[in-house]
């Protein structure tokens, strides 16, 4: 008779695989410093890495930290990132952001997810990707794809959107002390 492929042995199948075969998870954006990776992180929204990769050394040339950014007029950050997808709301968001941390941060991207959230142009997976990343904290960034796949492959169930998503893998996750994430609330 068959083993019966249980959630919890599943998830830590998926895990193993990736212990073995990505055991460093590693950002394919070019940056320095959390504020070159939060503007990268921006300008990634439905947009490639690659892209960005290109569009980024200029920008930084022109804009190497957050002050810089935040007294930019909107035509020079439109004209350095017009190539990547709305650039439009990038400019926006970019000025902004920078104007928020320069106001309210002493310049400092902030390192907690519900803050980072409170920034232009920064969502939840926006602020899990500058957590982990920059900060090395533990927590997960859930974007359609992730919400997706983890529905197929049977770690999820019936999530309805990445949040729903992300809890689910965070309350997986749990039966692995090994690792865990940072998730607020129910």
């Amino acid at each position: 008779m068959a083993e019966k492929i249980t959630k919890a042995n599943r998830f830590k199948s998926v895990i193993a695989w990736f212990e073995q075969n990505v055991p460093v998870a590693e950002t394919e954006l070019h940056y320095k410093t959390p504020y070159e990776l939060i503007v990268a992180v921006i300008l990634s929204a439905q947009c490639t890495d690659k892209r960005v990769n290109i569009i980024t050394p200029p920008f930084f040339d022109r804009f190497p930290d957050v002050r810089s950014l935040s007294i930019a007029g909107e035509d020079e950050v439109f004209e350095l990132i017009r190539s990547c997808s709305y650039p439009n709301n990038k400019t926006k968001h970019l000025i902004g952001m920078a104007k928020m941390l320069a106001g309210d941060f002493n310049g400092i991207v902030p390192s907690d997810i519900e803050t980072l959230q409170k920034l232009p142009g920064v969502g939840r997976k926006t602020a899990n990707v500058i957590a982990s990343v920059a900060f090395d904290l533990p927590a997960m960034a859930v974007d359609t794809h992730v919400h997706r796949v983890s529905a197929r492959i049977g770690l999820t169930f019936r999530a309805k959107n990445p949040l729903e998503t992300e809890r689910q893998l965070h309350r997986a996750s749990l039966a692995d002390s090994s690792w865990s994430v940072y998730l607020p609330g129910p």
